[in-house]
């Protein structure tokens, strides 16, 4: 038994519209769904790892939110198969995907659950990221559904996470400072960046990478990175430092927003990409990499099924 993804999407917010982080993770797990043919019913969890929220809101918790804007089991008694559907909230920055793929893999090997949907999202506090230019991520909606597979790890799926840390103070961090915050203090929102957090990010994720492929045996001449995107040129840098062609690491734009990076959702995104563009002549695998506040790193491995 393997964890493989049945399907994904991501959403990105009307540029000339109010962002709102729960309604763009809503439509992206209905589009997730429909890609799948499968009902809201089919979900037995629902793990939410998007952090900035319009309005700063944080309860209740975001993910049940979501659960009700995608319709997810909202009736457990008019539709009790495969069961009340639970959701949460699963916070980690860029690596919090990779941190619900690892508790997807343990609630779906148990038999807890039979589908895992992952929701990502993140809009500026005061829903236009493209009106603060020292606001640093796009407005942007992601969904994944993961499943159980019969097949083996070499013929698809997950390999084991892996996750690391520097051991150093917080590179990044975001947080509202509520003793300024003042009347209009809903709609902002502080994201520190220390003097040097890109070469201290890029050496932990290329440390993580490394040791990642030689534990489990990998041959990053034949993996696509999947990268998280702290940096414009984090792809490129990372590709450098490991020693691969530019075209071995991939974390693409955000579509249609705007301006800003990819955050949360920045590896379902590369995943989407990876999937359109096609897999490079001799790649026959991915291997996600996350690197984010804390400074905090995350890794695993996927092969992806014949489709």
């Amino acid at each position: 038994m393997t964890t493989v993804i049945k399907a994904a999407s991501t959403v990105a917010a009307p540029a000339d519209e109010a962002a709102a982080a729960v309604l763009l993770a809503g439509q992206a797990s209905r589009e997730c769904l429909a890609e799948a043919r499968l009902s809201p019913d089919a979900v037995g969890v629902l793990i939410n790892v998007g952090v900035y929220r319009e309005h700063n809101t944080f309860e209740p918790a975001i993910g049940a939110l979501v659960q009700k804007e995608a319709g997810i089991n909202l009736d457990y008694l008019a539709h009790p198969v495969p069961g009340a559907a639970f959701s949460l909230d699963l916070m980690n920055g860029a690596c919090g995907v990779l941190n619900a793929v690892q508790v997807a893999q343990a609630m779906l090997a148990t038999g807890s659950a039979e589908r895992v949907l992952i929701t990502a999202a993140d809009v500026h506090p005061g829903g236009r990221a493209a009106l603060d230019p020292d606001y640093p991520y796009a407005d942007l909606g992601a969904a994944m559904l993961l499943e159980r597979s019969a097949a083996t790890t070499s013929e698809g799926g997950f390999g084991p996470v892996r996750t690391a840390g520097s051991g150093e103070d917080s590179a990044i961090a975001g947080y509202l400072p509520t003793a300024g915050m003042g009347a209009d203090g809903r709609g902002r929102i502080t994201v520190r960046r220390d003097e040097g957090f890109a070469e201290q990010l890029l050496a932990l994720a290329a440390t993580t990478a490394a040791e990642y492929a030689l534990a489990e045996e990998l041959d990053l001449h034949r993996t696509l990175l999947v990268s998280s995107r702290p940096t414009a040129d984090f792809a490129q840098r990372l590709a450098g430092r490991l020693g691969l062609p530019e075209a071995a690491v991939l974390a693409p734009d955000a579509p249609g927003t705007g301006g800003g990076l990819p955050h949360t959702a920045a590896l379902i995104l590369g995943y989407l990409r990876a999937l359109e563009v096609g897999l490079p002549e001799g790649v026959d695998q991915l291997l996600f990499v996350a690197v984010g506040a804390g400074p905090s790193a995350a890794c695993v491995s996927y092969r992806p099924q014949a489709r």
